[in-house]
């Protein structure tokens, strides 16, 4: 038997460590900006605090606003003919969007202090909201068609018994399309060590439930409505340049051409920044990591644009429409706020009526 210490199998590494024992030259690694992970972005306390004012602001004017709004087509003891019901459940969803306020400005300064279960409900009310909103301009639109375009199938259909079937769809699809609100959560931000409220996916699937809302949100909340709307109130005001009496039926469609303008100034931003985001996210665009901030940056800049039009729809009522400023003006006198009497009455023929019902 062999010695051990002497067998060929049993060799001194000592040699081949000293060899392998260098200095690697790290200055020459050279890092992809394109591969690294981005930060969360980072408010300047100036910005947020600015962020924080302007939410609550919407909230103090959105709320009574729209609550004016309600009270005047609401308590009106005619009838409601459905452009008017539908600008009814269109400030319903203006209330529902500037309720979920509070929580947003306080959650710009000191992050989301109020759990996973009010975070998920309170995306859940700004994306019905958001929905039912779009889907409610969407309907106005096809009803002023129906009413300018095709007057005499509108007279013979019940127009207002389908309208209220219309609004309980509208917000059946609304909160259907917003329970992807679920799926927020709170948690703490690698990066900046604060609490936030947003999405919170899977790893494995999150690829997938993140592009499939986004396309919800693209086409459902605002491609599809707008390729109606659009159609609707080109033919629609076209019908009306070329009929006698003309102008004055325009009149009726100043207020719902203002309220689908001031729809789209406040959330087409929006809408162009998350689709740019989209876009990254499924690699069809690839952008390097300061890009990719700028356009987070975007989204969160346009998405509080797109919170003012809680606000903007009584703004718009009280300096377009004429007879909104009428029937407030007769509700004050009921209430005893303003002593002056009405002293003139219009007379208006049934059609006339049904042109202008909707609170010029």
């Amino acid at each position: 038997m062999s010695d051990p210490t002497t067998s060929p199998l049993i060799l001194d590494f000592g040699s081949i460590y000293d060899e392998l024992n260098f200095t690697y030259n790290y200055t020459e690694f050279i890092i992809n900006p394109e591969t690294q992970p981005c930060n969360d972005i980072s408010l300047p306390d100036a910005v947020t605090v600015f962020y924080s004012v302007f939410y609550v602001l919407i909230f103090v004017l959105a709320i009574p606003g729209n609550l004016i709004v309600g009270l005047v087509i609401g308590l009106s003891k005619q009838s409601l003919p459905p452009s008017d019901l539908y600008l009814l459940h269109l400030a319903v969803a203006d209330l529902l969007l500037a309720l979920t306020l509070p929580f947003w400005a306080t959650s710009v300064t000191r992050g989301w202090v109020f759990g996973d279960s009010m975070c998920k409900i309170i995306t859940i009310l700004q994306e019905l909201s958001f929905y039912s909103s779009i889907l409610f301009l969407t309907c106005i639109s096809m009803d002023r068609y129906m009413v300018i375009v095709r007057a005499m199938e509108a007279r013979r259909a019940n127009r207002q018994m389908f309208s209220w079937g219309v609004c309980a769809a509208v917000w059946a699809v609304g909160a259907l399309l917003s329970l992807p609100g679920l799926l927020n959560s709170s948690f703490k931000s690698q990066t900046s060590n604060q609490i936030v409220c947003a999405e919170l996916y899977d790893t494995k699937s999150r690829d997938v439930w993140r592009l499939t809302t986004r396309i919800l949100r693209h086409t459902l909340g605002f491609l599809i409505p707008l390729a109606i709307m659009l159609p609707c109130y080109g033919v629609t005001i076209k019908r009306l340049l070329h009929v006698r009496g003309g102008f004055q039926r325009q009149r009726a469609m100043r207020v719902i051409v203002s309220v689908v303008v001031a729809f789209l100034l406040c959330w087409t931003p929006y809408h162009i920044s998350v689709m740019v985001d989209t876009l990254s996210r499924a690699k069809i665009v690839l952008y390097q990591c300061s890009a990719r901030m700028a356009v987070d940056q975007a989204m969160f800049a346009t998405q509080s644009l797109g919170l003012l039009h809680s606000c903007v729809n009584p703004v718009v009522y009280a300096f377009v429409g004429e007879k909104f400023r009428k029937s407030l003006l007769q509700m004050m006198r009921k209430m005893g706020v303003l002593h002056r009497p009405s002293v003139t009455r219009s007379s208006r023929s049934s059609l006339s009526s049904e042109l202008t019902s909707t609170f010029m």
